[in-house]
């Protein structure tokens, strides 16, 4: 029986490179590809894959909160993360959000088919140098959540952080989240209640500070 796998990178080369990858390799089937955190939740819910290759940093929602939607959906579906964003607070999260591993963009193919296969069996796999992050996130020698958005805001508020962050209007959130626009306004005015930033520009530099926003990759 094949692996089902679903591509979520915001790089299309990325998706195509590692699609015809797989392709050449025996028991291995990619069946679907999405470019954004809201196609990739879609996606996973319909064409139900075994494992999903989630990047951190994507559009309208991150792949942390992707994650965490698709499992919420489907506990069955594996995620492995593999990103180029690497740092402590993505580790963590993706794990917490029940990614099945993480790995990093410099890593080669075989690592890759490594981890596919570690998941697919039940593992959880971890490149070498990531799992040293846990590691101290264990033993608590920093205390990376303290007044994060991770520990203040809502899974729904977190999302409505990143989408103001990526300039969407108010109506375009509401659309996207299937709510009002009322209550699109109610989690603003929650959002800046809580993190104490009362204008558009500072939740944006909150939001890339956070690791929510795909700004990030642009913006120092």
């Amino acid at each position: 029986m094949n692996v089902h796998i679903l591509l979520v990178d915001d790089h299309a080369i990325v998706r195509e490179g590692l699609k015809s990858l797989i392709a050449n390799q025996p028991g291995m089937e990619v069946i679907g590809e999405a470019s954004d955190g809201l196609s990739a939740v879609e996606s996973a819910v319909t064409l139900k894959p075994d494992i999903v290759i989630m990047e951190v940093m994507l559009k309208f929602l991150n792949g942390i909160e992707a994650t965490r939607k698709i499992l919420a959906a489907d506990p069955r579906i594996k995620v492995l993360c593999l990103s180029r964003h690497t740092d402590k607070r993505s580790v963590v999260q993706m794990i917490r959000a029940g990614a099945s591993g993480f790995i990093g963009k410099t890593s080669n193919f075989e690592e890759l088919l490594q981890a596919i296969k570690f998941i697919i069996d039940g593992g959880v796999y971890l490149s070498p140098g990531i799992s040293g992050f846990l590691v101290d996130e264990i033993r608590g020698q920093k205390d990376l959540e303290k007044d994060s958005a991770y520990s203040i805001l809502t899974d729904r508020e977190r999302e409505v952080l990143q989408q103001i962050s990526e300039g969407l209007t108010t109506k375009e959130i509401a659309s996207s989240m299937h709510v009002s626009c009322k209550t699109v306004e109610t989690y603003r005015k929650q959002i800046m209640g809580k993190v104490g930033i009362h204008s558009i520009a500072g939740l944006t530099k909150y939001a890339v500070q956070q690791g929510l926003s795909t700004l990030s990759d642009i913006i120092d």
